[in-house]
């Protein structure tokens, strides 16, 4: 007791450094913990939250600002340590040592092993807490970063001056690691197909794959319950138009929510991504997952919804056998054998599938779909019993629904007869 009293300032300016670089240590681990999904809610939620997502913006700044904290503290408690160890040796050398193990392992377990463990159970909660003294601690460092940066460029031309970066994966990547896995067996069939879809988001159009206006709901705010009457949308989404327009805004993934409100469902819905017709799935994808958004608005060259992309519609095209719009839509085959060289096929079938369930070439054409075909080669809107030729097919309009889906017979001449 009488060490304690004696070396009391000593004793509580290492308490108080070990609190730092437990502060330190368990910021750390949360900040970089913190999953996509993490990082989304705290974007939405109260100041400190979004200050905690702002520092992420520049992790490496971050970073350099947490680990030279955390080097300042961790010197300042050694060196105390090492001034009341070298009094203590002078007349109780054993005390002296076992306050310099003692001091050790203090600092390892308090301020290292059991902050971290702490920070990675309760990332978020840490660092709602950590957001506003973090910044200002990195600003404090502000003019020195510099510096750490310079140096660790030099360090890096010096030592390691032939390292690179490995690069990203790309498209090329994925289509060798197909060509192996057929040549060598190394993969199941269906993980070649779903690295097949992969490849082929990079050249399927949004326009391709879209739910078209025809075939999701859409309201205007205020929402309510009772506007669904009771049905699941389509897309299972609500979609929420501008107040003045019927362009999609934004969107209610209600399988997500765990009670339904009976008003105001807006005020549940998240913004949706804008893409054009003309870009690629691929291009889609990639925008939604950086926005943390699951449902992408397709717009025309006016800037009008023609459309909607779902992440939900993507997973099924990577992950289906045979992925097909009009299955995933209208619950039907997209192409049916009814008769010998004759077939039922669906308007929003897409020629990519055509050409390739029939094996030949593709017809020259601008249109995407057997629908757009038609209504190209009529030069108008396509009526019941509208007859025309594309390639080697002669196309006849069967039906024409409500929403504008057609139902098209497909034959094939006699120079053809050998295809299935």
């Amino acid at each position: 007791m009488q060490l304690v009293i004696e070396y009391a300032p000593w004793l509580t300016a290492m308490l108080a450094l070990m609190f730092c670089s437990a502060f330190f240590s368990s910021s750390e681990a949360a900040f970089f913990y913190l999953r996509r999904a993490d990082r989304r809610r705290l974007a939405s939620g109260n100041r400190a939250d979004r200050i905690a997502v702002e520092l992420l913006g520049e992790p490496d700044r971050l970073l350099t600002a947490v680990l030279f904290w955390n080097l300042v503290v961790n010197l300042a408690y050694f060196t105390i340590a090492s001034i009341v160890g070298l009094e203590l040796e002078k007349t109780r050398p054993t005390a002296a040592g076992v306050f310099t193990v003692g001091a050790l392992l203090s600092m390892i377990v308090c301020s290292e092993m059991l902050p971290k463990t702490l920070a990675v159970l309760r990332p978020r909660a840490l660092v709602r807490l950590a957001g506003i003294p973090m910044t200002a601690m990195v600003r404090v460092v502000e003019p020195v970063l510099p510096v750490f940066r310079t140096a660790n460029l030099l360090s890096g031309r010096l030592l390691w001056p032939r390292f690179r970066a490995e690069p990203y994966l790309r498209v090329g990547d994925l289509e060798r690691a197909v060509k192996l896995s057929i040549s060598d067996a190394a993969l199941l069939e269906q993980e070649q197909k779903v690295l097949q879809n992969i490849v082929l988001l990079s050249e399927i159009r949004v326009d391709e794959l879209m739910r078209p206006r025809t075939q999701f709901l859409s309201f205007r705010p205020p929402v309510s319950l009772a506007d669904l009457e009771g049905r699941m949308p389509p897309s299972g989404y609500m979609l929420v138009t501008e107040p003045d327009s019927d362009d999609v805004a934004a969107a209610i993934t209600l399988r997500n929510l765990s009670s339904i409100p009976t008003g105001h469902l807006e005020d549940h819905a998240k913004a949706v991504v804008y893409v054009p017709w003309c870009t690629t799935v691929a291009n889609a994808l990639e925008t939604m997952r950086r926005k943390g958004r699951r449902v992408a608005a397709v717009v025309n060259e006016f800037g009008e919804t023609i459309g909607i992309l779902t992440f939900d519609d993507i997973l099924d095209t990577i992950f289906s056998y045979a992925a097909s719009r009009s299955e995933r839509l209208l619950q039907r085959e997209p192409i049916r054998r009814v008769a010998p060289r004759t077939w039922h096929v669906t308007g929003m079938t897409s020629l990519r599938r055509l050409v390739r369930h029939f094996n030949v070439e593709r017809p020259p054409c601008k249109s995407l779909t057997v629908a757009g075909v038609v209504q190209e080669t009529l030069e108008r809107l396509p009526r019941s019993g509208d007859q025309c030729r594309w390639g080697p097919f002669r196309l006849k309009v069967l039906d024409v629904s409500d929403r504008g889906q057609l139902l098209v017979e497909l034959t094939i001449g006699d120079q053809r007869e050998g295809l299935q």
